[in-house]
């Protein structure tokens, strides 16, 4: 049994990490851009939308369906480099696991 006991404190020891690096992910920030720097969104690796900035060019009545697209291009780009970020850091609190093929963290 001493086998079992093992490996269910190295479960509890490898959840424990992984709940630390998941409330990491809240504190590392990334930007979306998006029309060459225009529109940019701020967001945290765990997703959240932190702060937009829009240039002043694009405060016009005129400009309003380029603004509402950027707004989206720059959230997807933001989402997009937050998913990776935060692949990064897990894969970072993983690489030393001796985990199957193809198995995945956190379940």
């Amino acid at each position: 049994m001493k086998n079992l006991e093992d490996i269910m404190k190295a479960a509890q020891s490898v959840q424990e990490e992984l709940q630390k690096a998941q409330e990491n992910l809240a504190n590392i920030e990334v930007e979306g851009a998006a029309g060459g720097g225009l529109v940019k969104v701020r967001a945290t690796a765990k997703g959240e939308i932190k702060g937009v900035e829009i240039d002043d060019s694009l405060m016009t009545a005129e400009e309003k369906p380029v603004l509402e697209d950027l707004i989206a291009a720059a959230i997807n780009d933001a989402r997009s480099k937050a998913d990776a970020r935060s692949q990064e850091e897990m894969s970072k609190m993983t690489s030393g696991l001796p985990l199957p093929p193809g198995f995945k963290l956190p379940f």
